[in-house]
């Protein structure tokens, strides 16, 4: 399935190459997403969708290759600008990535004081507000890493990712570690945020509930770039072996026969 270009895209990955020495990874990769749009990025182990996460985030960088956001290289002007980009994009770690140190109101603190133009009060007042955001209480926020639950931390991590009121939320397997009761608050939690926030929102996942209770769109990475990107339903209906294989577990539950290129 090719990939749809848009005029109010927030990323916008062209012909994007990875290579780790003589390992290629991606090679011309493209890849858009539109503003508001929720897309899993799914691929086989080693495929590179962490990778790139980290190119989107400025972690890392292709070999080759164009990576946007907001309709701008990530690389273009100066420190300013590129930190200003930077700014506008959320990132929940795999596993949360706490500072052990830190408490957690020290946690979600952190990229606010990195501003250094933040009075300590009104630090404070927006730390009880991102707690308050993901249904945590302020007795909470003196607590260490080490006095959380796998759910709180997500949930501190995920405060920390949007401390700064980004525009654009990336997510590395948002679920994993979390029972099926936990994961499913989780999931209703990054839902809300979605709608109220007006987020865009790019999740890497290998749980096909969370994938299909959250994604608008799937984004398939195989091959070495995005063979497809579409609706759960056409992505199921894309006749593709690794579709058949990552994918079987939905098919046999939802009743989606194979075989039927999407496009």
């Amino acid at each position: 399935m090719s990939e749809r270009a848009t005029s109010d895209a927030v990323v916008c990955l062209e012909g994007i190459v990875t290579r780790f020495g003589r390992n290629i990874v991606h090679e011309g990769l493209d890849l858009t997403i539109r503003a508001g749009d929720i897309v899993a990025l799914v691929g086989g182990s080693g495929s590179g969708k962490t990778t790139l996460l980290r190119h989107l985030v400025g972690l890392s960088r292709p070999a080759a290759g164009r990576v946007e956001v907001f309709g701008e290289a990530l690389d273009a002007g100066g420190a300013a600008a590129r930190l200003a980009r930077q700014r506008r994009m959320g990132v929940l770690f795999q596993h949360g990535a706490l500072f052990s140190a830190f408490s957690v109101a020290q946690n979600i603190a952190f990229p606010l004081r990195e501003l250094g133009v933040i009075s300590r009060p009104e630090i404070d007042r927006l730390v009880a507000l991102k707690l308050a955001m993901v249904e945590m209480e302020p007795a909470h926020a003196p607590l260490m890493p080490a006095e959380l639950s796998g759910g709180m931390v997500k949930r501190v991590a995920l405060a920390r990712a949007l401390a700064l009121e980004p525009e654009l939320l990336l997510l590395d397997e948002p679920t994993a570690g979390l029972d099926p009761d936990r994961s499913a608050s989780f999931i209703r939690l990054i839902r809300a945020l979605h709608r109220e926030l007006g987020l865009t929102v790019v999740l890497v996942t290998h749980d096909l509930d969370t994938l299909a209770q959250m994604a608008t769109s799937v984004a398939v990475l195989a091959e070495r770039r995005i063979v497809s990107h579409a609706s759960l339903a056409d992505t199921l209906a894309y006749d593709h072996p690794f579709v058949a294989r990552f994918f079987s577990g939905l098919q046999a539950r939802c009743g989606q026969p194979r075989g039927a290129g999407a496009g």
